[in-house]
């Protein structure tokens, strides 16, 4: 085996793929341009640490559980208040997540609450956070069961490693009194620790349909708004509407909103 062959097989058994695949090519540009050593060193490792990185992503993105079209380049941003595309603007930056601040998108069926959820999620994903994405119903059913397997502080613990839990759909569920108690402790667990999404089609005030008790309610309420960002979608006209009325022109891309600044209050 000659010097090059021995050094591509110890660079994959010491498990740096990258480096065995991009030294031969960096080595010989290195060699036409003069590079010192320092400088193809540096060439080569960076190539690994990219690699790896986006392997770490592509891993975030697959256990993330984020429905896959539902992203910023198939949102049509422009089709909401000034307000919400400034709101969710400062949400990609992901400063939200370091506070621990919740996020509730309120509004009627078919408003886009769980695309701008979404593609919020896969934003966060790219930046290397944890999200989780859940309808509400399957979580409290996986709640439930490991209640009664003696298993719910395993499966939050298993939760509480997301840095973004996103509840789709809170509304749809009309909880028992053994689901909402499950759903309680969840939002309970995460409180002023990590951050939740949460969409619903229910005003506040409505809630306790989802959690029956008006002190549990009221208390449910209290740990999700405290440190929140309200997405207040309750007067807008359908987004699938409008964006089935401009489905001709979805190749092209909504104008780039102005840049995040600061942290969402």
């Amino acid at each position: 085996m000659n010097r090059h062959d021995e050094l591509i097989a110890m660079l994959k058994a010491l498990k740096l793929p990258a480096m065995a695949a991009t030294f031969p090519d960096l080595a010989l540009k290195a060699a036409k341009d003069g590079s010192t050593h320092e400088a193809f060193f540096y060439e080569v490792v960076r190539a690994e640490c990219e690699q790896r990185d986006q392997r770490r992503i592509d891993r975030l993105h697959h256990q993330s559980g984020l429905p896959g079209e539902k992203t910023f380049h198939t949102l049509r941003l422009e089709h909401f208040s000034p307000l919400i595309q400034q709101q969710v603007e400062r949400l990609r930056s992901g400063a939200f997540v370091a506070e621990a601040l919740n996020i509730v998108a309120v509004g009627k069926p078919g408003a886009g609450k769980s695309h701008l959820l979404a593609a919020v999620g896969h934003e966060l994903v790219g930046q290397g956070y944890r999200v989780r994405w859940h309808s509400t119903a399957s979580l409290v059913q996986q709640l439930l069961a490991a209640k009664r397997d003696l298993r719910l502080p395993h499966l939050l613990a298993q939760l509480d490693r997301c840095d973004l839990l996103i509840l789709d759909d809170i509304g749809y569920v009309q909880h028992d009194r053994d689901e909402m108690e499950v759903m309680f402790t969840l939002l309970a667990d995460r409180y002023e620790r990590r951050s939740v999404a949460i969409t619903t089609n229910l005003v506040f005030s409505e809630w306790t349909r989802i959690f029956k008790d008006p002190m549990t309610t009221l208390a449910a309420i209290d740990r999700v708004v405290h440190h929140a960002v309200i997405l207040d979608l309750m007067g807008m006209d359908s987004y699938r509407a409008m964006e089935a009325g401009t489905h001709t022109n979805h190749d092209q891309r909504p104008p780039s909103p102005p840049p995040s600044t600061g942290t969402p209050k």
